[in-house]
């Protein structure tokens, strides 16, 4: 069977690197066929894809499934073998082998059809992502992942430009009052080895138990910089509950609650997430920020 590369997946990578990006895509099919022949694998399946990596369903010599996940290397996926290594299959899928020169991975294969975000009751949904995550970031980061520190003290450098390209007052004060809150914990930002993108559709059913997270880009830091991603993540659930801030606060609580954190350095982190997620989208050309984000950041505030 050959491999085909989804023309969205070609699309993404133009999207964001140009012809440089559709250089690799073209490329996929034979990085694919190298790894098929040096790790003794058959392609089993159709094709998977996200916005960056292409996964290949296969089967090793032993019959054993596997998913050969293709992708290029990255700052934000450098860290994810060794951060699965650690994790050794610990509410995560398995690394079964890598290749850090082309960042390909050899993953226990999980049920890509059956992701956490198809359970229909939401607090199940996030009791089941707070154990997760609980298990975690029980692990201390091992040498060599990317840390907290720096990328909150990162974030606090272009704080001041990305004032300057906001129009708005109220964006402008919320950027402030997130920058004051990474001020205030930068100098303490944690040891424990984070996920940093664990939403309900990083979670997939298992076979080894029921669900397992996929897709980690790890670093070292305090697991309050975890709990964005369950935040806004089914936000139309939050909108009709009717309360937005005493929804996100439920999540939130229910989340600190799960891990054994304090409330106020949750809070403070959580604000770092806004903060991040609003300087990604002002470098991407928004002149606003996001609704969703202000409302999350408007709700944690309560609890400083």
């Amino acid at each position: 069977m050959r491999i085909k590369v989804p023309a969205a997946l070609t699309e993404s990578h133009v999207k964001y690197d140009g012809e440089a990006g559709r250089a690799w895509s073209a490329g996929l099919p034979a990085l694919g066929e190298r790894y098929l022949e040096e790790w003794d694998l058959r392609i089993d399946g159709e094709p998977m894809h996200g916005v960056v990596s292409l996964v290949l369903p296969v089967l090793r010599a032993d019959g054993t499934k596997a998913a050969l996940k293709l992708q290029p290397v990255t700052d934000e996926n450098a860290t994810e073998a060794p951060g699965l290594r650690t994790w050794a299959g610990d509410a995560s899928v398995l690394l079964l082998d890598s290749d850090p020169g082309t960042g390909t991975l050899l993953l226990e294969r999980l049920d890509s059809d059956r992701p956490l975000s198809a359970v229909p009751d939401e607090i199940e949904a996030l009791e089941i992502l707070t154990g997760l995550l609980r298990r975690l970031v029980a692990h201390p980061a091992p040498e060599g992942m990317r840390r907290l520190g720096d990328i909150a003290r990162a974030m606090l450098d272009d704080v001041d430009k990305t004032i300057e390209a906001l129009p708005r007052e109220r964006d402008r004060h919320w950027l402030r009052w997130c920058a004051g809150a990474v001020a205030e914990l930068v100098a303490e930002p944690g040891d424990r080895l984070l996920h940093w993108d664990l939403h309900y559709d990083n979670v997939l059913a298992a076979d080894r138990e029921p669900w397992l997270g996929i897709d980690p880009k790890p670093l070292a830091g305090d697991p309050g910089f975890d709990l964005m991603p369950a935040l806004h993540n089914r936000w139309e659930e939050i909108v009709a509950s009717g309360d937005v801030t005493r929804a996100v606060l439920r999540r939130f609580d229910l989340m600190v609650d799960g891990l054994g954190l304090d409330p106020r350095r949750a809070a403070g982190w959580t604000l770092g997430r806004v903060l991040q997620n609003c300087l990604w989208d002002v470098e991407d050309g928004a002149s606003e920020l996001s609704e969703i984000q202000l409302a999350i950041a408007e709700a944690v505030r309560r609890r400083q």
